[in-house]
């Protein structure tokens, strides 16, 4: 009965994965959209910029989404550490996705750098971080990010 529920979450987690795909594919279309004609108005992305008041902890990310990253990674934790590396890592790249895909301006970012999780990470968390890294069997979690 336990490998029902193994092989279960393990679909949920790879359905979830492809999703996540989809959406930062969309995501990524969007943010290249060129509306140098001036008419396209409602085409341009509705991107609300973080306030200036609030500090940025890493590469324009403020505290509120740092820790947003956090708590997200927190919350898996338990499940990496029964899953295992290799399901666990897929549960990495899910989190990290959808954190990412909440924002445009940081789902791109972590496109092209996803050292950025670390420096995140690093800054507001480093206990989780490690621990993350521990269960995942992986040096940093840039190395365990796959499809950014």
């Amino acid at each position: 009965m336990n490998s029902g529920l193994s092989t279960s979450s393990y679909r949920r987690a790879a359905v979830s994965l492809a999703g996540a795909a989809a959406v930062l594919l969309t995501v990524g279309a969007c943010g290249t959209d060129s509306t140098s004609t001036g008419s396209s108005s409602s085409l341009t992305p509705t991107t609300t910029a973080a306030p200036t008041t609030e500090p940025a902890v890493a590469g324009g990310v403020t505290e509120q989404q740092s820790q947003q990253l956090c708590t997200d990674l927190s919350e898996q934790l338990q499940e990496w550490r029964i899953q295992g590396p290799t399901l666990g890592r897929g549960g990495l790249n899910i989190v990290v996705q959808t954190w990412a895909a909440q924002s445009g301006v940081i789902n791109l970012q972590v496109v092209q750098n996803r050292a950025i999780v670390d420096d995140i990470t690093i800054a507001t968390c480093p206990d989780v971080r490690e621990e993350a890294m521990r269960s995942l069997d992986i040096p940093d979690l840039a190395s365990g990010l796959v499809g950014f």
